[in-house]
């Protein structure tokens, strides 16, 4: 069995590296995970990498199961998809998602684990926690059956709601990204696409999630009079200008943060953050997702992986982590 694994560590802004880890003997309580695949969160781990959380939001961004402190050395990550080796009877040998950093094998409680649902291989499985975001997103927003929506970013929460929102009867949903290539994305997904500059007006909801103030500012512009965009996006330690002026006023206009650390309140009273990750498990039975799959890596090539990642050197949705 597994007691010597592997942790990709940030040691400071921008510099990783693997480290040697000895696990503990897993409790009664306890399962023992082997990793298969892990994800690559870009935006937010891309801030992480290049030491971008702001000190005030240190204890707000820890990670399930962080180690270390921002801006380093720490180790962070939340998409990891393993088998377990150890544990409880009814989970000995079944694949399962866990909010765990990037490492080769770990020991959490056994209730820090979901089970893979059978139909998710496990690489579309490390989506899970972003699946998971998009549906918060929408507990939060309430889209209704013929809304006209766009979704501003196409990166990994963005074309996570585009693939949910796809299936709301009726709805008219928009991807907009000024990256071209997102399109056959889009097409994959059942969604139409647009750049920036074409991007359709009168829009009922809008979620905004390029983590960019032009964006932001898009969001707001093709809204109609009384429409609301749901922030996701999360900027870092960046000031970000907000167009409160032109038809902010007039058009009664509104701005709603929706995150994914609390269940939104609208089902806050009816469900727990196990049954959104459950549901978000369930939802990656469907093989669109994995036009998100846009790159795969070793585990041993993280450390310069990253740093391209970080600087979009490399293009990604989600680039996936392979584990021998």
């Amino acid at each position: 069995m597994t007691s010597q694994a592997a942790a990709f560590w940030v040691r400071r802004p921008g510099v990783g590296e693997i480290r040697p880890v000895t696990l503990p003997v897993p409790g009664p309580d306890e399962v023992l995970v082997r990793a298969t695949h892990s994800g690559v969160s870009r935006g937010t781990e891309a801030l992480v990498f290049t030491g971008r959380v702001p000190p005030g939001q240190y204890e707000r961004m820890r990670a399930p199961f962080q180690e270390g402190e921002f801006p380093g050395p720490v180790k962070y990550g939340y998409l990891s998809v393993g088998v377990v080796e150890l544990g409880p009877e009814h989970l000995r040998g079944r694949p399962v998602f866990c909010l765990y950093p990037h490492q080769s094998a770990y020991v959490v409680p056994a209730g820090a684990v979901t089970v893979v649902p059978d139909g998710v291989p496990p690489a579309r499985a490390v989506l899970a926690g972003t699946v998971e975001t998009a549906v918060n997103a929408c507990w939060d927003a309430g889209p209704l059956i013929g809304d006209r929506i766009t979704v501003v970013g196409g990166g990994m929460v963005g074309c996570s709601l585009a693939a949910v929102l796809a299936g709301l009867p009726g709805a008219r949903v928009t991807l907009v990204d000024d990256d071209e290539s997102r399109a056959a994305v889009a097409g994959v997904l059942g969604v139409a696409f647009a750049t920036p500059g074409q991007a359709p007006d009168g829009q009922d909801l809008v979620f905004h999630t390029s983590a960019s103030g032009e964006g932001l500012a898009l969001a707001l512009r093709v809204l109609r009079p009384e429409g609301e965009v749901i922030e996701l996006s999360w900027y870092g330690d960046r000031p970000v200008p907000v167009p409160l002026g032109e038809a902010f006023h007039s058009g009664r206009l509104a701005v709603r943060a929706s995150q994914v650390g609390a269940v939104a309140p609208a089902r806050r009273g009816a469900r727990r953050p196990a049954d959104r990750l459950a549901l978000a498990l369930d939802l990656l039975r469907d093989a669109r997702f994995d036009a998100l799959l846009s790159g795969e890596s070793t585990f041993a090539e993280l450390p310069v992986l990253l740093p391209a990642l970080a600087a979009r050197e490399r293009p990604a949705i989600c680039h996936v982590i392979t584990y021998d």
